[in-house]
């Protein structure tokens, strides 16, 4: 089991979710390469973007990010996701770990609308995670 009980990282999740908050995502890793012990790593406010230049490729990592997008010409949507990043560097040992610890994360960053399982940074690029999204949202006007 991963654990995952540092309050800062429900404290960052609620931050993430608060419509009165620019935080739109937050970053989490392992405490070290033999720890199961997950901590905040990093917040920002830069999107998906900013996320990808700070996921490093010899590392496991989770996060949750708020996508804005437009939905059609009328409207604009906040989605959740979830990030389970698998770098191209990653330790054998730490990546067989990954499918057990992602249900314990899952149980602190609750709601969201789609997974994204990354192993490289153009898994994260903003269009195909929208298109996702879209799908994923039901009714869309944009033919989409």
């Amino acid at each position: 089991m991963a654990d995952i009980t540092d309050p800062a990282i429900n404290d960052a999740y609620l931050d993430v979710r608060s419509d009165k908050s620019e935080t739109n995502w937050l970053l989490l890793d392992y405490e070290s390469d033999r720890s199961d012990k997950l901590q905040l790593t990093k917040t920002g406010t830069g999107g998906l973007s900013e996320l990808r230049d700070v996921l490093d490729d010899g590392k496991a990592s989770y996060a949750y990010v708020r996508v804005a997008y437009s939905n059609d010409k009328e409207s604009t949507r906040e989605k959740f996701i979830l990030v389970v990043w698998i770098g191209p560097q990653c330790k054998v040992m730490r990546k067989a770990k990954i499918s057990v610890h992602s249900a314990d994360v899952k149980g602190a960053l609750r709601v969201f609308s789609i997974e994204v399982a990354a192993r490289e940074k153009d898994d994260l690029l903003e269009d195909p995670i929208v298109i996702r999204l879209r799908k994923a949202g039901g009714a869309s006007y944009d033919g989409v």
